[in-house]
Parts: C-alpha cells; structure tokens; sequence
C-alpha cells in the first residue's frame, strides 16, 4: 500500500501552529492568511483521517495523532533542510538565499521529481514511473534548478548525470518521505488499524533460520503487516539502506562500518567451518593440513566479502597461494549443489547449513576455524525511529539470535 506525500507547504504549515498552539502566530512565520492555513490543516487531517488539534479557546493542541505526525515532519522537513544545505555547497557566488527560506518554496512535486530523475537517469523513464508527462518532469526540475540557482543534471552521451549536489538533495527528499510514511503507520496503530510493511535487506547468514522464524512469528501476531525481503549483495543493500528504501538490514557486519551514517549492533558471532559433500574423502580423514586443503577446488563468496577475506587468509597465513579452481557464488541453493555433486570444498557458517547438517546432505571437515566467528547482526541508519511494529520485529530478531547462541 502506497501512501501520497502532503504538500509540503501543509507540512510546514502544520509544524508551525503544532509549536505556536496558534494559527494567528503560525500566519506570519509561513506567510499565509489565517484562513489559507485553516483550511491547509484540514485537508491534512481529511488526507490522514485523523484529527490533529483540539481546538480551544486559547489555542490549537495536538492530539495523540498530532503528537505522533509532528515527530515525523519535523524529522521529514530536517532531512530535506539538511539537503538543501548540503546542495548548495556547491553554489559558485554569494547568494543570501537560505536553506529555510529555500524550504519555505520548494514543492512536494518538485521533490519527487527529482527523486524519479535521479533514480531512473532518464527523463523519459522518469516520467513513466511516476506517471507523469515528460514536459512536466522537465519543468519541475528546471524550477528547482533555478531555485537552488545550482546545476541538479548534466547531458551525456546516454542520457544524463546528476550532480553531487542533485545526489545529496535526492537522498534527502528520500529519507524525508520515508519519515512520512512512518507517520502514515504509527496514525494507523493509533487506530487500531495495522497497515504498512516492513522492508528489510537479508545477508546469507540470516536468512536460514534466525529469520524464517521470526518472519512466521511477527506475522501471526501482526498477520496486516507486510513483509518484504530483500536479497542482494551487500553493497547495494547498504546504498538502499542510506537512501530510505530499506528500514534495516540483517546479516553479517562489516568492520569498520563502511558508512558514518549506519549503527551496527551484533546479535551472534558463530564460527566459520570448512564443509563437503556427505562421503567426501577427506571426510574421515584423521588430521587435515591446508596444503591438503589447497589442492582440493573451492565455492568461495567473490572477492570483497568478509567470508573472502577468511579464505584467502587461511592460505596466505601459512604461505601459500589462494587455490585457484574457484567457483565464486554467495547462493546457498547453488553453493549446496556444487558440494553434493563434487569434491568441492566450502567455508561456511553451519549456521547457514543445519538444515542440510540435519539431514546429512553436507558434513563439517574436521579443521579447526575458531578464529573466524563471523558476526551477525542488525544495520539501522543512525537515528532512525522505528515504529511500534518495527521495533517488536527488531526485539524478536534479538530474542532468537539469543536462544540460537545458548544452543
């Protein structure tokens, strides 16, 4: 379920009278007519279904559901002030123009299209996605352009580039509107009407068994909430994580954390293990050397990954050159495959494999890996507010992950 984002113009107007608890001193801090803002705050509360002001004779005071969306405009109009600032680094000049008075006339319209441009790098593909004529997205952003008084797009060969400061001021707009959508949930559990999803990236060495279960056991407990999983390689679910798009991300950690913007709270730390195929012949072999290890073909995670690192150290500790016949794949399904129907080798956590442990598809080789523990856990933007929701999904993952390591 998408939810449209307010004018931003309302947004605003509505921050001021929820701080002023009055829309005769909100009038002149947003240059409006006490009517124009009346009637702004009541297509806001007709748009959310909520009432947002109890309106008495010595002020205007925010409900329980105008407590809950002030938070999230004032956080949402944070971030795209936060962006504006940082965009016009870039301006050549000595404008006066400030970010708040820049604010004060940027359009929800403008913002995302911004947003569609950067994201697609084609004013034509832009205009599809959102559903609106080019001419349109041209003008927009062309308004926005001379607003900044900086360049957003540049023309290449193969369509467009955008700019530093397009890029800073997009990814801005983007964590804005996902504060709004937030607001848009915590206003429906207010109601007692669950909607939403939960987005969230998956790293191979969660998604086996930790987060199956929780995954079944929030649904039956929030069966309206919708879940979705995103599976790609770390790189690109960290991108989507910094720009909005996903609310967390589980699986392994990196370190240091590759961003200044990103919190990171490890749940478990299981040891690394080299594993085969059931019957493999170094299987029932008494003790293991690496040389041994070496000559033996490998599915190994590609380079860059944390797993990688692990490997490639196994060998370069002992002086010898990384094996080369390599098969480099991160697909457990595939991964599986190559070891049943091989004598390739793996290094793994079994805590990706139990399944397959269990039924004696795969065994662990005999070599010690203690000094591999690979830790797990949960990325979260810095200062991100979960909702109720969210945060019971966060609290299940942290319960399993403490059973699992008792075990």
């Amino acid at each position: 379920m998408s939810f449209p984002i307010p004018n931003l113009r309302h947004l605003r107007v509505f921050r001021e009278v929820a701080e002023c608890r009055s829309i005769s001193q909100a009038a002149p801090r947003v240059f409006l007519s006490q009517p124009a803002i009346t009637q702004a705050i009541a297509k806001l509360e007709a748009l959310l279904e909520s009432e947002l002001f109890e309106r008495q004779t010595d002020g205007m005071f925010p409900t329980d559901a105008g407590r809950l969306w002030h938070n999230r405009v004032d956080r949402c109009l944070g971030y795209i002030e936060k962006g504006i600032r940082e965009a016009l680094k870039s301006r050549s000049g000595s404008r006066p123009t400030s970010a708040q008075q820049i604010l004060a006339l940027l359009t929800t319209t403008q913002l995302k299209a911004l947003v569609a441009v950067t994201e697609a790098q084609n004013f034509s593909i832009a205009s599809r996605n959102i559903g609106v004529s080019q001419s349109s997205l041209h003008r927009a952003a062309r308004e926005l352009e001379q607003l900044l008084a900086i360049p957003l797009f540049e023309k290449t060969s193969t369509g467009i580039s955008t700019t530093k400061a397009c890029q800073a001021l997009a990814r801005a707009a983007k964590l804005g509107f996902a504060e709004i959508r937030q607001g848009y949930y915590e206003l429906g559990a207010l109601r007692s009407r669950e909607v939403g999803r939960i987005v969230l990236g998956s790293m191979p060495l969660a998604r086996t068994s930790i987060l199956p279960e929780v995954i079944n056991r929030f649904s039956i407990q929030h069966p309206d909430i919708g879940i979705s999983v995103v599976d790609a390689p770390y790189d690109d679910l960290l991108q989507h994580l910094r720009h909005g798009d996903l609310d967390f991300l589980v699986g392994a950690l990196r370190f240091p954390a590759p961003a200044d913007d990103i919190v990171q709270e490890e749940l478990l730390a299981p040891p690394l293990a080299i594993v085969a195929r059931k019957g493999h012949p170094l299987a029932s072999s008494p003790k293991l050397d690496i040389a041994t290890l070496a000559d033996y073909p490998w599915v190994v995670p590609r380079a860059g990954t944390p797993t990688r690192a692990f490997f490639d150290s196994l060998f370069v500790d002992k002086g010898l050159p990384t094996p080369r016949r390599l098969v480099e794949t991160s697909s457990q399904i595939l991964i599986r495959e190559l070891l049943r129907g091989s004598d390739r080798l793996t290094l793994i956590s079994t805590h990706q494999i139990e399944h397959e442990l269990r039924l004696g598809l795969l065994c662990v080789l005999p070599y010690a890996l203690s000094h591999t523990r690979r830790p797990i856990g949960i990325t979260l933007r810095q200062h991100w507010q979960p909702t109720p929701a969210q945060g019971q999904f966060l609290e299940m993952l942290r319960d399993a992950a403490g059973r699992y390591a008792e075990q």
